[in-house]
């Protein structure tokens, strides 16, 4: 049994620490706040993240620190860097390897498959800030300072995924409600699980070729929002969707009065066109292959059909 030090415990930090828990780990999940999921080998400390001290102090003698930490959507910016220089920081100076809960923004837009060897390209400020985050940590695992590994995620599914699905369309899917979504209802596009994520972030820790780059998670499905929302009315025995293609301008007018919503304009070449992540290499050398997909969207019918209880 060894210590591995989690920070965020959003769906999947919490799956994360669940798994290696289960597994016989000993894991400290180090929030804002001191939540997440309980659990006899789960400790659960409240610390602000962005201090140094603090976190080296509680990530001494950890065989693994894993960054699943997530500022609110629209600080960004502002919040991320002092965050993930904390994590680096401490990484170094504990020796603990260091494994980063990515995604996809930093490619910028791909014509085609996305694949892990692709240059970061950038072109939105989210996507500068995710780029900057792993040039900087790559830049000190060149330099022997640190061992690093980033696994990188496509839009969420599951029972307390955070997605521009499970918030625009997912939900109100559930809920037998009109859904509109802001991107093309009909392309391919690949979901990650956050089950999955976690079980590929403990593969990634674990296995000796993961450091130096990046993992992609395998997807769960690479259906069309349309079937998508039309599969999870199945999994809920709700009516069928009935779906709404969202204008730009209607975007922006909700992001007027929501600073949440009001980040999405930048990131619609994700939802305007194909997004498939190949996730080939994580499958061959990680030993991780999806969860299938009726099994998520049960997760989420049966997450919906409680919280109305």
């Amino acid at each position: 049994m060894s210590l591995h030090v989690i920070v965020g415990a959003g769906a999947t930090g919490s799956a994360t620490a669940r798994l290696l828990a289960d597994s016989g780990e000993q894991v400290r999940l180090i929030t804002r706040r001191g939540g997440g999921p309980v659990h006899p080998r789960i400790e659960r400390v409240a610390a602000d993240a962005t201090d140094t001290a603090r976190l080296v102090e509680l990530a001494t003698g950890a065989a693994v620190l894993f960054n699943c930490a997530m500022p609110a959507y629209d600080r960004w910016p502002t919040d991320f860097p002092p965050l993930a220089s904390a994590l680096l920081a401490t990484a170094e100076r504990t020796g603990a390897v260091y494994v980063m809960l990515g995604n996809t923004y930093g490619y910028g837009p791909i014509d085609g498959p996305v694949t892990e060897d692709l240059p970061m390209a950038p072109t939105s400020q989210k996507g500068l800030v995710r780029a900057r985050m792993w040039h900087d940590a790559c830049a000190a695992h060149a330099e022997g300072r640190v061992r690093v590994t980033e696994i990188r995620a496509n839009d969420y599914l599951g029972a307390g995924a955070y997605s521009p699905f499970t918030l625009m369309v997912g939900a109100q899917v559930l809920a037998g409600s009109p859904a509109s979504y802001p991107g093309d209802l009909d392309a391919p596009h690949s979901w990650s699980y956050t089950g999955d994520v976690a079980r590929t972030l403990v593969a990634a820790a674990r296995h000796d070729q993961s450091w130096g780059r990046s993992w992609h998670v395998p997807s769960v499905s690479e259906a069309s929002v349309r079937e998508l929302a039309a599969h999870l009315a199945e999994a809920a025995d709700a009516p069928a969707p009935r779906l709404h293609h969202m204008t730009v301008q209607e975007l922006q007018d909700i992001g007027r009065t929501d600073s949440i919503m009001a980040e999405f304009p930048e990131m619609l070449y994700l939802y305007d066109r194909p997004n498939i992540l190949d996730a080939s290499s994580t499958a061959k050398t990680l030993d991780v292959t999806p969860t299938p997909l009726d099994g998520v969207l049960a997760e989420m019918a049966a997450e919906h059909a409680r919280s109305m209880r």
